[in-house]
């Protein structure tokens, strides 16, 4: 569902400036794999969702979701194909428009507009199903301003407007990392929830390492642009926060974690 072949990405190329932020990265995701991303402070994934995404270009290699090359499609043409999540729970809603209007916008995503009136009473009850998934009371409150729902609920908002056209690729950029720790638990046992419920396959960014080795099939660790740590199945299903530092060190060759890493 996503092949990633070295990937290659320097920022501010001959200046003062330089930051080589990939050194060829190979990546590649079967369908419904569940793929939790580590690695501390300028490691390479932020830059490797956003090249994904299409919010910058590859310096080489090349990108393809669903069997689809994307590595020369612009970000706007890739957004049919992705559903992504920020890290900042303001980032993904519109805050003056309700709950309903927004999950409208959501599921009308990639379609023609036409002068019908708003949203219908079929489509209301869709929303409001959908909304107990998240068990957060909002079901009830669909003409509510978005604008008015605390961090945590926008966030898992957010998550459900991502997923409600079944993307081929759902992209989590520390989508927890702003709210408190019940919420973020919270908002990860959603994600869970939906992931697994639509078979998405789906990469998500944590400085977390429990959070890592508690969510999905998959763990990858980057340290210093590339890959250092890909573990699967049963092996990661055994990994404790201990094992994975140890991992680390012997794959980077240094036992400096980042402070944050270590932290979380």
């Amino acid at each position: 569902m996503l092949e990633v072949k070295d990937l290659r990405k320097t920022f501010n190329t001959g200046t003062i400036n330089e930051k080589v932020a990939l050194k060829g990265v190979s990546l590649t995701l079967e369908e419904g794999d569940f793929a939790t991303v580590i690695g501390g402070n300028g490691a390479g994934k932020s830059t490797l969702l956003n090249l994904v995404a299409g919010v910058y270009p590859a310096d080489s290699g090349t990108i393809s979701i669903g069997g689809q090359d994307v590595t020369r499609l612009p970000e706007h043409k890739r957004a049919a194909l992705i559903g992504r999540v920020f890290q900042d729970p303001m980032m993904g809603t519109a805050a003056t428009m309700q709950i309903e209007e927004n999950l409208a916008l959501a599921a009308r995503r990639g379609q023609p507009r036409s002068l019908r009136p708003g949203i219908t009473k079929a489509e209301r009850e869709q929303y409001r199903e959908l909304l107990k998934i998240l068990d957060l009371d909002l079901e009830d409150r669909l003409t509510t301003k978005v604008g008015l729902l605390s961090g945590g609920q926008r966030q898992a908002l957010t998550l459900l407007m991502a997923t409600l056209k079944k993307p081929k690729l759902l992209l989590l950029d520390e989508h927890t990392a702003a709210l408190d720790p019940k919420t973020a638990a919270k908002v990860l046992s959603t994600t869970e929830k939906i992931v697994q419920q639509d078979h998405l396959t789906t990469l998500m960014i944590t400085h977390n390492m429990r959070d890592a080795i508690a969510h999905g099939n998959r763990l990858i660790m980057m340290y210093d642009g590339r890959i250092v740590v890909d573990v699967s199945g049963e092996e990661k299903k055994k990994l404790t926060v201990e094992q994975l530092l140890a991992l680390f060190s012997r794959a980077s060759g240094s036992d400096e974690a980042d402070d944050k890493l270590l932290l979380s």
